[in-house]
């Protein structure tokens, strides 16, 4: 970025002397250069730097997750209409992976890093990222997976965090399971035993949000059957040490959920009488896995066939097509749109010089760290979207 400054201000002064010299015009000058580098004509009115000039480089965790994919989609659309063409790397669920690709990235002079990290149960990838960050003066831009305080975010003055509140999924979804038992309880209640027992699918062990809507969905949907009378929801298998099935991988996938699902289903089923009644996802991905396999033994397929509620995170296109269908109970939505436009209010202040956290009023930010919270919304079969 300085080095482009400094060229910069060399080719205006170089201008203005031609000019002065009988050469051409300034205006012409500029015109030429525009062309022959594609900026825009409004970055150029503006006086801001130049689109084409701003390097920036966007780490995604993995492009196969849904929502990510979802993301990066929207992130690019609005970085191409600023006049930035952004380079996207693909760590595939690999820190070490996306680490290297940081640090050449940074070697080849980026202005500005974005990063989706992979490791959360830790946060030494995220600080050896701030630091080589810090090193090369170059802002970075942490989103969608939570990175520490003080550690991460507090610790380089040049460093932000583009997210949600991980609590709140857990809380809404477990606020749309509790009434929809509330309203649906004996036609949910398969083997009419009074009970409604669950799986709950987990995307990894030490993401703040999976460990957020793993604990606050079952708890608050369990407060509100209580209140009105009804026992708490009861884990499918009673003698699990642990009341969820994570994704080993750490993908969230919905493979990962349509594995484990085709296997309890060989023995928790309407024939032992046994049968899941209820499935909490922590995204839609697993949703949608969970729903593949009991669709392949005859439910959630639709009017006429028995339904067994799947609840999910992010609201996807395909999720919300699910529910609209019926096969699928409900969804809380994670704004992918609106966390592209949130992250790329801050790469406009890189844009134009401004602080990194400049004109972020609008936004929920909390009060001692640079973090913007983007919020969810629930989202089921009478939601417009």
């Amino acid at each position: 970025m300085k080095k482009f400054i400094a060229l910069a201000m060399a080719a205006s002064m170089s201008m203005a002397l031609l000019a002065g010299c009988g050469g051409a015009p300034a205006s012409s000058a500029a015109g030429s250069t525009a062309a022959s580098t594609g900026s825009s004509a409004a970055a150029s009115t503006a006086g801001t730097t130049t689109g084409d000039s701003l390097k920036v480089d966007v780490f995604y965790y993995d492009f196969s997750d849904v929502y990510i994919s979802t993301v990066r989609t929207a992130m690019d659309e609005q970085l191409k209409a600023m006049g930035i063409e952004p380079k996207n790397w693909d760590a595939a669920g690999s820190q070490p992976t996306q680490t290297d690709q940081v640090k050449t990235a940074i070697a080849d002079n980026s202005d500005l890093l974005i990063v989706n990290i992979v490791e959360t149960s830790t946060s030494d990838p995220a600080k050896d990222i701030v630091e080589a960050a810090r090193a090369a003066d170059i802002p970075v831009i942490f989103f969608n997976r939570e990175v520490a305080d003080n550690e991460v975010i507090n610790s380089y003055d040049k460093c932000a965090f583009v997210g949600t509140n991980a609590p709140d999924a857990g809380h809404m979804q477990g606020e749309m399971i509790g009434n929809y038992l509330m309203e649906n309880y004996d036609t949910v209640d398969l083997n009419g035993d009074g009970t409604i027992s669950y799986v709950m699918f987990k995307g990894q062990e030490g993401n703040a949000e999976a460990e957020a809507r793993t604990q606050y969905a079952v708890e608050d949907a369990n407060k509100i059957l209580t209140e009105g009378g009804k026992p708490e929801l009861a884990y499918y298998d009673a003698n699990a040490s642990t009341k969820y099935l994570v994704d080993a991988q750490g993908k969230w996938s919905a493979q990962a959920a349509n594995d484990y699902m085709v296997t309890l289903l060989g023995s928790y089923n309407k024939d032992n009488n046994n049968m899941v009644e209820l499935i909490i996802c922590n995204n839609d991905g697993m949703a949608e896995g969970a729903i593949s396999a009991l669709q392949n033994v005859g439910y959630n397929k639709g009017e006429g066939s028995t339904i067994i509620p799947v609840f999910g995170v992010d609201a996807t296109d395909s999720a919300k097509k699910l529910i609209k269908e019926g096969n699928m109970a409900g969804s809380i939505k994670q704004d992918a749109v609106g966390m592209a436009s949130t992250i790329n209010t801050l790469v406009k202040n890189v844009q134009d010089g401004a602080e990194l956290m400049a004109n972020t009023d609008q936004f929920v930010v909390d009060s001692d760290v640079a973090k913007i919270r983007v919020p969810y919304a629930m989202y089921d079969a009478t939601s417009q979207d």
